[in-house]
């Protein structure tokens, strides 16, 4: 498992789809100070705006860009053998392809960690600026761990597209179309207290401790969110049951 985790993060480093990522992190971080800056007073902005910056920004993030985002490179790694044509090499090493499916997922999942380290630090640098005399270390670790919990259940809520799309062996861009109209459906989904309980992209923030929540709404939400992991493990599992029986297919012919 180690090798092929190894050699997920050095297919990856060649990608240019981790500059995308990258580019979509700090696109939305920009965006959201620009829109700050231009809707308050230069005074209320160092002042009476405390920690606005952090909390709009992951919030922004969350609804519009960062799902569709890792939903696209995780598709893009398990496709990407596919649509290259060059599982049938890898399967003449031979491969585990339970075990090489399972890696693609684990590398996914750290990326979406990194992805909301790195919108945190960015986030983290500019509060500091502004507010430096407010910052405690209470207040940077409350976002901080905000931060990587949305980094993981990012990663759950999107795992079921990030499976069916290479499922349906369709390209991995439509993961980044699906998810993105998942994740603003979740706009109307936060109207209703049962809805943004329920839905997975507005758990995230109950989860996470962006609003406050009941503990019973804490635990469904939080159980929404393994459940889209279990279901993405179910698709996959199929996925793979699949390929087992094409490579059956090829040897018998």
């Amino acid at each position: 498992m180690r090798i092929l985790l190894w050699a997920e993060f050095q297919k990856l480093r060649r990608s240019s789809i981790i500059l995308f990522t990258i580019f979509a992190t700090i696109l939305i971080a920009v965006i959201v100070f620009v829109g700050g800056i231009t809707t308050v007073t230069a005074e209320q902005l160092t002042t009476d705006t405390f920690g606005w910056y952090m909390t709009i920004t992951q919030v922004w993030a969350t609804m519009f860009v960062l799902p569709a985002v890792i939903a696209l490179l995780g598709s893009y790694m398990i496709c990407r053998e596919e649509q290259d044509d060059t599982m049938k090499s890898l399967r003449l090493i031979p491969v585990n392809e339970a075990k090489l499916t399972a890696a693609k997922m684990i590398v996914a999942f750290i990326f979406s960690i990194l992805v909301y380290l790195l919108l945190f630090a960015i986030t983290f640098s500019i509060e500091a600026a502004l507010h430096f005399s407010d910052l405690s270390m209470k207040v940077v670790f409350d976002f901080l761990k905000m931060y990587l919990i949305e980094g993981v259940g990012v990663f759950l809520a999107v795992s079921p597209i990030i499976a069916i799309v290479p499922y349906l062996k369709k390209s991995y861009w439509l993961a980044l179309v699906m998810a993105e109209i998942y994740s603003f459906a979740g706009l109307f989904m936060s109207m209703s207290n049962t809805s943004k309980t329920l839905y997975p992209i507005t758990a995230i923030f109950g989860v996470s401790g962006y609003y406050e929540t009941t503990t019973s709404n804490w635990i469904v939400s939080f159980g929404v969110l393994l459940l889209c992991g279990c279901l993405s493990f179910f698709i996959l599992a199929g996925l793979n049951r699949s390929r087992k029986g094409n490579k059956h297919n090829e040897k018998t012919i």
